[in-house]
């Protein structure tokens, strides 16, 4: 194994995308990056994407070329920094998209029409003793809001079409393609509907976009649907948004602290509350994997990095060759 590539695994991989690495290169693995020391053979990275990948860790893996992670949204990598340093970042783009889509209906029916609540009902008893579960709050009459009208939003919106609902969305820019009405406002999006479906990227530049202010548009027959990063809600807002009344109900994935999910979320009946499994199928998660390991692979064989972050689009052209 000496003559081949090392490539560290951050993160609990799969026997399929362990045995795929392992076929190609030396592979040495750590839990998270506190436990990875100076590694100077160390040439690439293959991340789960929630182990912050940072300066000091690149520090500490001098020749580091690639990071590749297993996910859509890469805000743990700093990229700015690996860009400095001309590695390249890879992410998996697409091949979650109708997963992602088909999860976040799920989500909001659940949470709207209460399942979890329902189902406890009945568990409990309550039912079998004469106690009918009360009325639901319905998908009909509502107006969904999409704020960021992305690869997935693109795709949640095509589902949502199909429950004959009006729709409307926020981006950076409008969407020609789009038959959607568009706002150029987070603000502004919230104001003219009433359930809002979160499909930002995560970074600072929308951490907390969902605030206070954004809540309280949404108004008492509000819902919330974060399916993005946890950091783009301000959970404490959230909480003493639900706790006032001051919105109706949310559907959370995804949380700022995961996996430690607040006791005052917890607390609520009125929240849907996931262990952030949006893309969990044995389909979409091996072609997540089997994405990052071609990136690699495309990479120290001296091609093209299939599906690089934006940010890098011009490190892929670099092509060194493997040895």
């Amino acid at each position: 194994m000496s003559g081949r590539v090392r490539v560290l695994t951050l993160g609990d991989m799969g026997a399929d995308e362990e045995k795929a690495l392992g076929a190609h290169f030396d592979v040495v693995a750590a839990a998270d990056a506190g436990a990875v020391g100076r590694d100077e053979a160390v040439r690439g990275i293959v991340t789960r994407g929630r182990t912050p990948i940072n300066a000091a860790l690149m520090d500490r893996l001098p020749n580091l070329e690639a990071v590749a992670t297993i996910s859509v949204g890469y805000d743990s990598i700093d990229v700015a920094e690996a860009v400095r340093r001309g590695i390249v970042v890879s992410h998996t783009p697409d091949v979650l998209n109708d997963e992602m889509a088909d999860f976040t209906v799920g989500l909001l029916l659940a949470t709207l029409r209460r399942f979890p609540a329902a189902e406890r009902h009945l568990r409990a008893g309550r039912w079998r003793n004469g106690e009918e579960f009360p009325y639901s709050p319905s998908l009909r009459g509502r107006t969904v809001g999409i704020a960021g009208m992305g690869r997935i939003g693109g795709v949640i919106a095509r589902r949502l079409e199909a429950f004959d609902v009006p729709i409307a969305y926020f981006a950076r820019s409008p969407r020609p393609a789009s038959p959607h009405t568009y706002h150029d406002s987070l603000l502004s999006l919230a104001s003219a509907c009433d359930t809002l479906i979160v499909v930002l990227p995560g970074g600072a530049t929308t951490r907390h976009a969902i605030d206070a202010e954004i809540l309280k548009a949404l108004g008492p027959d509000g819902v919330l649907i974060n399916v993005a990063r946890g950091s783009v809600v301000d959970e404490t807002a959230l909480v003493e948004a639900l706790q006032r009344g001051e919105i109706l109900a949310a559907g959370l994935d995804v949380f700022a602290d995961e996996p430690r999910v607040p006791d005052a979320l917890l607390a609520l009946e009125q929240v849907v509350l996931l262990p952030h499994v949006g893309t969990a199928t044995h389909h979409t998660r091996g072609r997540m994997g089997q994405l990052a390991i071609d990136n690699v692979i495309a990479w120290f064989d001296g091609r093209d990095i299939l599906t690089p972050v934006p940010e890098c689009a011009g490190l892929d052209r670099r092509r060194p060759a493997r040895t």
